[in-house]
């Protein structure tokens, strides 16, 4: 066995009885076609089981609501490409010598991927337990420091039930510019909410946090203009 795979075992805290589930989770299409697609489709299942019940021991008195907007905080690209740093995978990925010179063991969604792909071949190598340990391992301190009040909405949200609760459109987004090499581009988003006539730029390293940046810089700008006699005030 590749020694970088036996290091990363020990990172996982799981031994693999069938070592090609491992290689698999760390294949991205672009090296071949047994890649790591159908396990990342599973351990996204498992990892939001596993994150959903580590939030129901924790927040005991917390609702529905208040802990699936949790789980929405831990359970995306952000945090699993954490997740994937600190397990060291860009070092054990396997990809195409092209979208490796293009930067690809250092990308986000790439490195999101192999963290769910992980989860599920670890699912299905142990069983559930395994898989939830490795949960734990990721997310447990944050989840044990954390306050279910203080996960506010993201801005995305936020916008979105703000426009909804007045009865007018949903929000549009679009990609005004990319900047910078593949594996280190900045999103440039435009967010608009069309009947209002209003829109707002937001810049971030992904394409959601851009959005998330232009939804905030929006919502900022219809809550200013919400006031008794405004002209945005339906």
């Amino acid at each position: 066995m590749d020694p970088r795979h036996d290091a990363l075992q020990t990172r996982l805290g799981h031994r693999f009885d069938e070592p090609k589930l491992l290689q698999r989770a760390l294949t991205h299409r672009s090296f071949g076609a047994d890649h790591n697609e159908r396990l990342e489709f599973l351990g996204d299942a498992v990892l939001n089981l596993a994150v959903s019940s580590l939030l129901f021991e924790r927040f005991a008195g917390s609702d529905e609501g208040d802990l699936t907007r949790v789980r929405a905080h831990l359970v995306r690209e952000d945090s699993l490409h954490r997740a994937a740093l600190a397990l060291g995978l860009p070092e054990v990925l396997r990809l195409s010598e092209g979208e490796a010179r293009g930067g690809g063991a250092q990308r986000p969604s790439i490195l999101a991927d192999a963290v769910e792909a992980l989860v599920g071949a670890i699912y299905l190598d142990g069983g559930f337990d395994p898989a939830l340990q490795l949960v734990r391992q990721l997310f447990g301190e944050l989840i044990a420091s954390s306050e279910a009040d203080s996960w506010s909405k993201d801005p995305k949200t936020e916008l979105q039930e703000w426009l909804q609760a007045r009865r007018l459109p949903v929000p549009s987004y679009r990609i005004v510019a990319t900047r910078g090499q593949a594996h280190a581009q900045t999103f440039e988003v435009e967010c608009a909410a069309p009947t209002l006539g209003v829109a707002e730029q937001g810049e971030g390293r992904s394409r959601r946090a851009a959005e998330q940046e232009a939804a905030r810089r929006l919502l900022v700008k219809l809550k200013a203009s919400d006031r008794p006699g405004g002209p945005l005030r339906s």
